[in-house]
């Protein structure tokens, strides 16, 4: 049939539109469509769409905070220079019941990578399925250890059988999704199993045909990008074996073939802390140089290990394991970057960026100048492209580095980075970027009317639901539905059995292999026990008032999260193993063969008090304090503003804490650190957990504590600071490569004070300024013996009411006439208050 003018017309700018939506990301079912990517490998990086790439990662893993914080972090994640996004898939969160699955919420895994692709990055999905993440049971879902013969990671049919099939469940999803970016998708990279090379040889030949079986299931996935293993030195076939730690310029073997690249899996931007520990640091500074000295020895690709760590919310935290993960780490645990980490990184990436053309395609050359001191050279024969790492070994003293026909000031233990073999535009020692304070403040909102309530735990003095002649297995026990289960036991003296004198108490000795335990003699607390994460095992004493007749123990064993590394997990056990009485007339007696009745959760668990619903099936009466096993509520509003928000639990002991029936999880602030203060005092609530008014917070303390003194806390980052030194390089966007040089793209190429408030905010107070020898870290600067004395003046001039300003490093804009310290380095020291900006006031009528 012959179209007329007018159809073929048609015809034509149809086609064109459906050509010009593909190639701007058109719509099919409201998901960008995206072209295929071919992603390949050499001896050199990543090769994607037959480009080389530099690839700077981080991990977010999606169950650690909520769907509405994604966002935030993706797109604070992506300014903070990364184009990776690394997670873990978290097998036992979305089966934990065999059959029944769970990807919605917080577990909303597709929801998770489709926002990263509409950020424009990139995702590596670590399937494991063990995945150790200091999650519980290394995110293996229980009912797995009650497969018969099953035993973990090795090869062994009942476990293979199981890891393929939820990997095959994972990977068909994504598929289904197409989120491979062999079909348009995000994700380039895939890893199966987890730092194996920790247990291998626990498993001996059967850990090395284990190791092969993985690899090639994976591979059979035909998932259409590559598969890496971390810390697998002998990954098999094309599998690329990665690696994790600190410090991994220096510490990998590297690629166990030549055609394979040199990634690295996890840079630990601090370390993971359990309760009991002292803070965990790592500095801005050293991760700096660790990933400057890594993409030196050739590596093109760092993953952050955590950029964003997040919160072990309900009972999702491994074995000791605080709520609080990875809080050091760029964005902190509630997402508000932490300075100077976030942006000395931010600006290390640039730098990186800025050197990329002869980083990838460049010849690498070392110069060993000194035994401290070294020069590594990226350059490509017949170009200009040339880039230099300059390199300070020396952990104490700071050195001058000759290089070609000019001499450059090394830090000690610090990298210059030269894109164009000239121009220092970073060193990982020096500082430019913004520092922050973190605040928490008491909300007014939020205490208004706020009045406490409680309901004692009932002590059982039977539990007949479970009875074994000898104390059951805990781990087997709760089968991870629950931290709590009541061992009771009953048993009958007489008059002659006890002891003659009163100063002759009997004592009740219980050994636990952990994690800790309540005890009541007779309906009544006696005391409480728990080991550690180094030393699990433990022995709880006390004296105790027995009568003759009939006495009942009642003793509640209290799981803090299940392992999470080491061979054979599925043979690990804990809860109270031997119970004793000593000092009987008799002597000792054992009743740990007194048969024994078992019940697992406590009563309000199971009635669910933290709801609602729940929460009306008791009587509640005035709270009082220091009452273990005690079930508090309150209500409150939602504080104002929008920051972040969390409860300072400092006033408690131990338990668990919920707000309007979701777990923010355990608080523990009884085990104190060698500090002598509580591992973790604030707790975050995240904003979608609220209503505007009336939430219902619910505390289920074991041990006792005061919950009138519980603070609902907002957080802010609104105090940043600025530390720069006249001699410092300028800002690293202050270049920029044009036609394969480094050149200005500023009038002024040095070193400056660049200040940046949170977004919405503005500078509404200059808090210190000092042009001089100031000291101290941000929220705590001094004044030294010299000091410029307009700096407040000019700081307030250029900063005040604005959300961003920067202040010039040199002495013409503070020194006025005669130097007073002429013969010092200047170092200019700011600090400001943000906030939102003053609303004008109304304009009155005449």
């Amino acid at each position: 049939m012959a179209l007329s003018n007018r159809q073929l017309l048609f015809a034509v700018l149809l086609v064109v539109l459906v050509v010009v939506a593909q190639a701007h990301g058109g719509k099919r079912k409201g998901i960008a469509v995206r072209k295929p990517r071919r992603v390949t490998s050499d001896a050199r990086s990543l090769i994607i769409d037959g480009k080389r790439e530099l690839l700077f990662s981080g991990s977010i893993h999606y169950p650690r905070s909520t769907p509405d914080m994604w966002p935030t972090l993706l797109r604070r994640a992506k300014e903070g220079g990364l184009n990776v996004i690394q997670t873990y898939v978290f097998w036992n969160i979305h089966e934990p019941v065999e059959g029944q699955y769970n990807f919605t919420g917080n577990y909303d895994l597709v929801r998770f990578i489709k926002l990263i692709q509409k950020n424009g990055m990139y995702c590596t999905l670590r399937l494991g399925p063990f995945i150790q993440a200091e999650w519980n049971h290394g995110g293996l879902p229980y009912w797995l250890r009650t497969k018969k013969d099953i035993i973990f990671r090795n090869d062994n049919a009942p476990f293979k059988y199981y890891m393929q099939k939820w990997v095959t469940l994972v990977i068909n999803m994504m598929k289904k999704e197409r989120l491979y970016a062999s079909q348009g998708g995000p994700i380039i990279l895939s890893q199966i199993e987890n730092e194996y090379n920790h247990v291998q040889l626990a498993y001996d030949h059967l850990g090395t045909s284990y190791i092969q079986w993985a690899a090639n299931m994976a591979l059979g996935q035909k998932t259409g990008v590559p598969w890496v293993m971390c810390k697998q030195k002998d990954a098999p076939g094309p599998v690329i074996n990665t690696c994790n730690g600190r410090h991994c310029g220096d510490t990998f073997t590297g690629p166990n073939r030549p055609d394979k690249p040199a990634l690295w899996t996890e840079n630990w931007t601090a370390q993971f802390r359990v309760f009991g520990d002292p803070p965990s640091q790592r500095s801005a500074e050293d991760i700096a140089y660790s990933v400057a000295r890594w993409f030196a020895r050739n590596g093109s690709l760092v993953n952050y290990y955590m950029y964003h760590g997040g919160t072990n919310f309900g009972r999702t935290g491994a074995a000791y394991m605080t709520t609080r993960y990875y809080d050091e780490a760029p964005l902190d645990e509630f997402g508000m970057p932490r300075g100077p980490k976030y942006g000395h990184l931010k600006d290390l990436h640039a730098a990186l960026k800025l050197a990329r053309k002869p980083l990838l395609w460049g010849t690498p050359r070392v110069q060993m100048v000194a035994p401290n001191l070294e020069i590594t050279t990226f350059e490509k024969p017949g170009t200009n492209l040339c880039a230099a790492f300059l390199t300070n070994n020396d952990t104490m003293n700071a050195h001058t580095i000759p290089f070609r026909g000019a001499e450059y000031f090394l830090p000690h233990r610090s990298i210059s980075i030269l894109p164009d073999c000239k121009t220092v535009v970073y060193n990982t020692f020096t500082i430019v970027s913004q520092h922050s304070e973190r605040q928490f403040l008491k909300s007014a909102t939020a205490h208004r009317n706020l009045k406490w309530k409680m309901s004692k735990e009932i002590i059982p003095t039977r539990a007949t639901q479970i009875l074994n002649k000898t104390p059951l297995e805990l781990f087997d026990l709760s089968k991870d539905t629950s931290d709590y289960a009541w061992y009771t036991t009953s048993f009958e003296l007489s008059a002659f059995d006890l002891p003659m004198r009163a100063s002759a108490l009997p004592v009740l000795r219980i050994a636990s292999l952990g994690h800790a335990l309540l005890v009541a003699v007779n309906g009544e607390y006696i005391g409480s026990a728990h080991g550690s994460h180094v030393e699990k095992e433990f022995v709880f004493q006390r004296p105790v008032k027995l009568r003759a007749g009939i006495n009942h123990i009642a003793i509640l064993g209290i799981l803090a999260g299940f392992p999470d590394s080491g061979a054979y997990m599925e043979h690990r056990f804990t809860g109270p193993r031997f119970i004793s009485i000593l000092g009987l007339n008799a002597g000792t007696i054992d009743i740990s063969l007194n048969n024994w009745g078992h019940q697992v959760g406590v009563d309000g668990e199971r009635a669910q008090l933290f709801t609602e619903q729940g929460s009306s099936k008791v009587r509640w009466t005035r709270a009082l304090p220091a009452k273990p096993l005690t079930w508090y509520k309150a209500y409150f509003n939602a504080p104002e503003g929008n920051d972040p928000l969390a409860l300072n639990m400092s006033s408690m002991g131990k338990g668990m804490a919920w707000v309007n029936g979701r777990s923010i999880g355990r608080y523990w602030q009884s085990y104190l650190s060698p500090l002598g203060r509580a591992s973790q005092e604030e707790y975050h609530v995240p904003r979608s957990f609220l209503k505007p008014k009336n939430n219902l917070l619910v505390i289920f303390e074991e041990e006792g504590g005061n919950p009138a003194e519980i603070d609902i806390m907002t957080v802010n980052r609104n105090t940043i600071c600025s530390f720069i030194s006249e001699v410092n390089p300028p800002h690293v966007k202050s270049w920029a490569r044009r036609n394969s040089h480094i050149k200005p793209v500023v009038e002024e190429a040095s070193a400056r004070s660049h200040l940046r408030c949170p977004e919405g905010k503005v500078v509404v107070r200059v808090d210190f300024a000092s042009f001089g020898n100031p000291s101290g870290v941000c929220g705590k600067y001094k004044m030294g013996n010299c000091n410029a004395p307009v700096s407040r003046e000019l700081v307030e001039k250029r900063c005040l009411g604005k959300p961003n300003c920067s202040v010039g490093v040199n002495r013409a804009n503070f020194i006025k006439g005669r130097d007073a310290c002429a013969q010092i380095t200047k170092t200019l020291a700011i600090q400001v208050r943000c906030g939102f900006p003053a609303k004008p006031l109304p304009s009155k009528r005449h």
